[in-house]
């Protein structure tokens, strides 16, 4: 089995005319590759009418639902991360247990407040009622801000993961940009904060200092938007992990911190 714990999925309410034919090319890239489940979020309405990273009540919805009718239509491939603002914190919470309810197996923090903001604790006080794992978009070392978007690096994301030492977070795209290495250093001993190793980035070297840092069973194969970095660093753990290790990195690790019977083999 191989789960893609990074995926992304378009609506027909997002500015890309061609949305549909860019999900159908993502799956079709999955079967080439070997993925058995996309776990995808949908963040809103990707800018249209709301920022994409502070997304309006109403897109949180639209996007949540789209993933919804995603999941009704393909039960065997697709599963979903609820996507919250966690500035409006009652309509998060609210929209945690409705998504959950509904089938969803995560909850995704997108840039919509600094990942250390208190303001995100409720959301990851459900995380631990309902036992679901928390992806928090992250840029490697921010180092200033960009409009629109209030970007977290690891040391906020792992402050936030010590407020809540129950719940598992998912450090995104060690790959996605920046200094990944300032990254891998600030979460070596933060023990429920796993790396994402999706992104573009396939600098040498990094694949190794992700398992000199936290080791094989913290790491979690994924893609983000590029299936074909994904694919390469995939091929490449294939020569650098033993076969059960291999095993861990493709699957076995998030079926741990998912919940159980989330994936056809767990």
């Amino acid at each position: 089995m191989l789960i893609d714990i990074h995926a992304h999925f378009y609506h027909e309410r997002t500015p890309r005319a061609d949305w549909r034919e860019r999900n159908a090319s993502r799956l079709r890239a999955g079967d080439k590759i070997g993925i058995t489940i996309h776990v995808a979020s949908v963040l809103g309405s990707w800018g249209r009418t709301s920022p994409i990273y502070f997304p309006s009540p109403p897109d949180v919805e639209l996007g949540n639902d789209a993933l919804l009718e995603l999941e009704r239509l393909h039960p065997d491939r697709i599963r979903g991360y609820v996507t919250v603002n966690p500035n409006y914190t009652a309509h998060a919470c609210a929209e945690i247990a409705r998504c959950l309810d509904a089938g969803m197996i995560g909850i995704k923090l997108a840039a919509s407040r600094r990942a250390d903001d208190p303001l995100l604790d409720p959301v990851c006080e459900r995380a631990r009622e309902r036992r679901v794992p928390v992806l928090q978009h992250v840029w490697q070392h921010r180092r200033h801000d960009w409009p629109g978007q209030e970007a977290s690096d690891a040391v906020e994301l792992c402050a936030l993961a010590a407020r809540h030492p129950d719940v598992p977070f998912i450090l995104a795209h060690i790959g996605g940009g920046g200094d990944w290495q300032r990254s891998l250093a600030v979460v070596r001993g933060a023990t429920n904060v796993y790396v994402d190793l999706s992104g573009s980035g396939v600098d040498g070297g990094m694949l190794e200092s992700c398992l000199a840092a936290v080791g094989v069973e913290r790491l979690l194969w994924g893609t983000d938007l590029t299936m074909d970095t994904g694919w390469a660093k995939l091929r490449y753990l294939e020569r650098l992990l033993s076969p059960a290790d291999l095993e861990l990195v493709k699957w076995k690790n998030a079926a741990r911190i998912f919940p159980r019977g989330a994936f056809p083999a767990d």
